[in-house]
């Protein structure tokens, strides 16, 4: 089981996985609601990065409003002895924001998946066809999406989480 929050915390946690504001000083701002300073919510960041209780703290584009309105989830047929090597390879590109292994299915042979984001479907083949040139690899298929049901991030400590 992991540490304990305090409640600071926990309201902490939940403002910083909200947008961040277009502010001059946006951390003075968060610190505010939870009542700490700009520089203490920094010294907070950078603790629980220390700790290992987070990765990396980013900011996220919203690609539709970028004219990145195509997306492609691209299924791979990779040798397992290659997987090592060529998984790596995929992740590289600019354009894939996720890169997955997963298991060979009797009746669906494809073991690593990448998604690719893009200007349109044009684009996207063209991505695809870079990847398979510099990784050998050209038995895929180009999952178009057709309906976007849900997307969001984890939130943790929602608001009804926290008392």
């Amino acid at each position: 089981m992991g540490r304990p929050f305090s409640e600071q915390e926990k309201r902490l946690i939940g403002e910083l996985q909200q947008d961040i504001p277009v502010v001059n000083e946006p951390f003075a701002e968060i610190g505010k609601r939870v009542g700490l300073s700009g520089e203490q919510v920094l010294e907070k960041i950078q603790s629980w990065k220390r700790e290992g209780l987070i990765r990396r703290f980013g900011s996220v584009l919203r690609h539709y409003k970028a004219g990145i309105a195509t997306n492609v989830m691209i299924v791979w047929k990779v040798p397992a002895q290659r997987t090592p090597e060529v998984g790596p390879i995929m992740a590289s590109f600019a354009a894939v924001s996720h890169c997955y292994e997963r298991p060979v299915l009797p009746d669906w042979p494809y073991n690593l998946y990448t998604m690719v984001h893009a200007t349109g479907k044009d684009e996207c083949r063209q991505i695809a066809g870079e990847i398979a040139r510099k990784t050998g690899i050209d038995d895929y298929q180009l999952l178009f999406s057709s309906k976007e049901y849900k997307k969001s991030s984890m939130e943790y400590f929602a608001d009804e989480d926290v008392e």
